[in-house]
């Protein structure tokens, strides 16, 4: 079973028809088989960010979309713990000559924790942490 990681780059694109990589994320999301996608808490917060500021049917439609991410079983998230956030400071601590955001850096450490290596993602950040972006 392939396992990938999924960015908040991902579920943007997927979810809103007028992102410039709407149509090639739908494309890959069609055609996964014998998949599990991994995201946390973090990264499905930092995709309601990105609809905060919106209308009211964009914010409704944004939470519909992450209720409906929770719900599918084929995506695993991971929880949101204070063991997380300390490991993601930890890292943004150490990288302070890169513009890691923290989400990121919880999501590297996720990753890493997690033995997983791809990420659905167009942000270099996480291939300058050795990771392959299937969206480069």
């Amino acid at each position: 079973m392939n396992r990938f990681f999924v960015d908040t780059f991902y579920w943007i694109a997927l979810s809103n028809r007028r992102d410039q990589w709407h149509a090639r994320v739908r494309a890959f999301d069609d055609a996964l088989a014998a998949y599990r996608l991994d995201t946390t808490d973090e990264v499905l917060t930092e995709f309601l960010t990105f609809y905060s500021e919106g209308m009211s049917h964009t914010r409704r439609q944004a939470a519909l979309f992450a209720r409906s991410v929770l719900a599918n079983l084929l995506v695993v998230v991971l929880p949101q713990t204070h063991s997380s956030f300390l490991e993601g400071v930890h890292l943004y601590e150490s990288r302070l000559d890169k513009a890691y955001s923290l989400t990121d850096c919880i999501s590297m450490q996720t990753m890493r924790r997690e033995g997983l290596t791809e990420v659905l993602t167009n942000d270099h950040h996480f291939t300058q942490e050795g990771f392959h972006s299937l969206f480069p």
